[in-house]
């Protein structure tokens, strides 16, 4: 009985270390030559703050040097209704380097006078929102092509239940987006990555997902994640590199939300 408490008592200091210390780089090259576009990413911030007005968090990203920064959605709560950090937390992100943005659920989640108000901040803020769209751009000779998808609120939640959910298709990504471009790299941020097959034959090379938070808990030795936020175990696309037909699917493990053995991270990619 007494170990079962002492290990009961380190589990939980751990924990607290964790959620309230700890913060991760994770780095994954595709390109090593000079030329390769370097990309922080960041997903479910939530209301977490990563010392005064998230200055650990903004430190790290500035020294990475990004070339461009992508945060695929979740940065504040659905319960959230004063974005004056939000606002902070993106006018010191857009003066590192351009941020590429695209909603979450709670966003979505947002009543709408709150919903028009968080948009309002990200314009403000100079984030390169291009909501249900693409932005091309040129980078040392080659070409991005940036799309960003809302997808649809009824894929993470339906009847204020979990159940019976949406799916979601490539009919409905490119009546939301377009078609895929023909010339250049495609990057498209989905914040869900659970469709992932549904990217890939859209035409996506890499995709940008969160909303997983790693699975909350990640299984001690392993890369498994353990529960989704739609309540099902041990979701198939937790954390890490994904390789669905010709596209990488980049998901990350986020920030925000209770986690074990899950630390929270940036994400640098070489693409």
């Amino acid at each position: 009985m007494k170990i079962l408490l002492f290990l009961f008592i380190c589990l939980f200091v751990y924990a607290l270390i964790e959620n309230i210390f700890i913060l991760k780089i994770r780095r994954e090259v595709f390109n090593s030559d000079k030329n390769a576009l370097k990309i922080v990413h960041l997903s479910d911030l939530h209301k977490r703050k990563f010392g005064k007005n998230n200055s650990r968090l903004l430190e790290m990203v500035k020294s990475e040097c990004p070339d461009v920064i992508i945060f695929s959605g979740d940065l504040i709560t659905r319960y959230c209704s004063d974005f004056t950090s939000a606002g902070n937390f993106l006018k010191v992100l857009t003066s590192i380097a351009p941020v590429y943005y695209s909603y979450g659920n709670h966003e979505l989640d947002l009543p709408e006078t709150l919903f028009r108000e968080f948009n309002s901040i990200l314009n403000e803020c100079g984030v390169r929102f291009v909501n249900n769209g693409t932005e091309s751009i040129d980078f040392k000779g080659r070409k991005f092509n940036i799309t960003s998808a809302s997808l649809k609120k009824t894929i993470y939640k339906k009847n204020n239940s979990y159940k019976n959910l949406d799916g979601y298709t490539v009919e409905e990504l490119e009546n939301a987006v377009g078609k895929s471009e023909t010339g250049g790299i495609n990057l498209l941020i989905a914040h869900n990555p659970l469709f992932a097959d549904v990217y890939s034959e859209w035409g996506a090379d890499y995709t940008f997902s969160g909303h997983i938070h790693g699975g909350a808990v990640v299984i001690p030795f392993t890369r498994v994640g353990l529960l989704s936020p739609e309540r099902r175990f041990f979701p198939k696309y937790s954390k890490g590199v994904f390789e669905v037909g010709n596209m990488k699917l980049l998901v990350s493990g986020g920030l925000g939300k209770l986690r074990l053995f899950n630390p929270p991270e940036v994400a640098v990619y070489f693409i």
